[in-house]
């Protein structure tokens, strides 16, 4: 234990603490108290937090409730200039970024509007560039902003699930985003997170798969934060094994399951292993799929979060982490265990058990289902007549019992189905994988594209032979075709009609394969902006005052990314 000692003298000198309603938590910085205010008028309520975990990524901030409802005005936090706005199909939709003299930049996604100055940089951009979704860097003369000046409305645009504003604070300089209760702006919570379960690993073998042995252990609540296994029994270990835990946090009871703070796990007293969600990094966030048990979240749905680390995972939420988390204890004895996991407003709950060592190893036979090994920190390739994937290096989180073979040719596919490794396996980056089509007519090579049969399209397009594409996902793949144009529906307009009353024309678009790849309207010949919500398939144009009165004639052209195209014309009055 004696680098262990070291480590935890780093640690104490290295991080402050900041006093909280029950007990300290860790920071590694000081962040200033009553800069930001509450960018609504309404008092705070949280329907996510900071570091909550998504199917896809470390939540980036604080998603603030808004009554159910969208257009509550948007404030400014602090004052600053706006440095970059933006509209996105899905993500973020409408969102606005504010640099502010202290070195942090605030951040507000799923807007419904920006103020009037805002609307009409966007709108520049949108007419400039032809298209809805923008993204325009601003100079710090053109737009400063007071504290609590408005801003725009709240919204529910982008990928949101429902009215809400989602609220980021980040490092100026390198964009990393912090967690905004740090700062005083501090949902009402006096609830000790939720501790619903343990998983024991065994880790002899260097791969982490589906394979590798786990072992769900219950816990049960006492009182006052406190919780002990179901079972008061020491539970057996041998060998190198680790821990992970199933825990979030409620600010109410039955309230929404958000993140926690962070989660220390402790041996006879000493920190073994320390995860805080104080700071994140856009560029690594995907590694959640490495932090957690994937395959057992794939199978289950519970999230389970890994005391350990695997060795490609770039996240850097790890502030304390022996051996990478790997447990191999010297004695043959029991050892006190205790987790500690704690909210950012300190509300803390442990769970204290105990593991009865065993010295001589279990004899652990290592299986092996594939066809070839791939290694985490070097490139990897694989070839078959019909196939061929090259993969970059940092792509697997650790090495990989790479798995291949094929099977029948799907209807309406132009390949063999081919079966790379499985979807219980996550990947950080992509590779490049390309199959060799069988009998694809020529008059149909442009309408090629790679699919599968669990995510639908991947796209990619036919060349020298083979059609190629870069995914992130393993699975069943094979070739497909789309020659299939998107459907046009309109909602509010027909041939000949009289829209004087009317604010908006509306449409309804869908692609049955490849997706949506653009939309455009034109009315008299000339572009019109369209505005679209891809959750709901709603494309629209709102009129401008400057159209004249009399008769129009409008032109949508959608296109899928197989550039099949959709045509609606109709002349309208106004």
């Amino acid at each position: 234990m004696r680098r262990y000692g070291i480590l935890l003298a780093c640690f104490v000198t290295t991080f402050s603490y900041l006093k909280a309603q029950h007990s300290p938590i860790i920071t590694s910085r000081n962040y200033p108290q009553g800069y930001f205010r509450n960018p609504l008028a309404i008092p705070m309520d949280a329907s996510g937090t900071f570091g909550e975990l998504r199917s896809t990524h470390f939540h980036a901030g604080d998603d603030y409730r808004t009554q159910q409802r969208t257009g509550l005005a948007l404030h400014a936090a602090a004052a600053g200039y706006v440095s970059r706005v933006r509209v996105q199909i899905g993500g973020g939709g409408n969102s606005v970024y504010i640099d502010h003299p202290n070195g942090f930049t605030s951040v507000y996604l799923h807007m419904d509007g920006f103020n009037d100055a805002l609307t009409n940089i966007i709108r520049a951009e949108q007419y400039k560039q032809q298209r809805f979704d923008v993204d325009v860097m601003l100079k710090p003369d053109q737009v400063s902003l007071s504290q609590g000046q408005l801003i725009g409305r709240s919204g529910n645009t982008g990928g949101s699930a429902g009215p809400h504003l989602h609220f980021e604070i980040r490092d100026t300089k390198t964009q990393h985003p912090l967690n905004p209760q740090l700062f005083g702006l501090r949902f009402n919570d006096r609830f000790n997170p939720t501790i619903n379960s343990i998983m024991l690993y065994t880790l002899e073998d260097s791969l982490f798969n589906e394979n590798t042995p786990r072992r769900p252990i219950a816990v049960k609540a006492l009182q006052s934060g406190r919780y002990s296994l179901s079972s008061a029994a020491p539970i057996p270990v041998s060998g190198t094994f680790g821990l992970g835990i199933n825990t979030v946090d409620r600010h109410r009871a039955g309230g929404f399951q958000n993140g926690v703070y962070s989660i220390e796990l402790f041996i006879d007293g000493k920190a073994y292993t320390t995860v805080l969600f104080e700071e994140l990094d856009f560029n690594t966030s995907r590694g959640i799929h490495s932090y957690i048990d994937y395959p057992y979240w794939k199978k289950t749905r519970a999230k389970v979060q890994k005391s350990f680390k695997d060795p490609g995972n770039p996240i850097a939420i790890f502030k304390v982490l022996e051996n990478e988390g790997h447990i191999t204890l010297p004695e043959n004895k029991v050892y006190d265990m205790k987790y500690v996991v704690k909210d950012v407003q300190g509300n803390c709950s442990e769970l204290n058990f105990q593991v009865k060592n065993t010295v001589e190893k279990r004899a652990t036979e290592k299986k092996r289902f594939g066809v070839q090994l791939f290694r985490y920190d070097q490139e990897n390739s694989f070839q078959t007549n019909d196939l061929e994937i090259k993969m970059p290096k940092d792509v697997l989180y650790s090495d990989l019992d790479f798995e291949y073979s094929t099977a029948a040719q799907p209807a309406g596919g132009y390949s063999l189905a081919h079966r790379i490794h499985n979807s219980l396996t996550p990947l950080f980056g992509s590779y490049n994988l390309r199959i060799k089509p069988t009998n694809l007519p020529e008059h149909l090579q442009s309408k090629a594209l790679i699919a599968s049969a669990e995510n639908g399209a991947e796209g990619g397009a036919f060349e020298g032979g083979w059609v190629t594409v870069n995914t992130r996902n393993f699975g069943s793949f094979y070739i497909a075709v789309d020659t299939v144009a998107p459907t046009i529906v309109p909602r509010n307009l027909s041939q000949g009609k009289n829209v004087a009353a009317q604010s908006t024309i509306d449409f309804t678009i869908r692609d049955n394969f490849s997706g949506i790849q653009s939309f455009n309207g034109y009315i008299d010949g000339q572009w019109v902006l369209m505005e679209y919500d891809s959750k709901n398939r709603h494309l629209w144009h709102r009129f401008d005052s400057t159209l004249s009165k009399g008769n129009h004639r409008f032109k949508l052209v959608v296109t899928d990314w197989k550039d099949n195209e959709k045509v609606y014309e109709a002349s309208f009055t106004r």
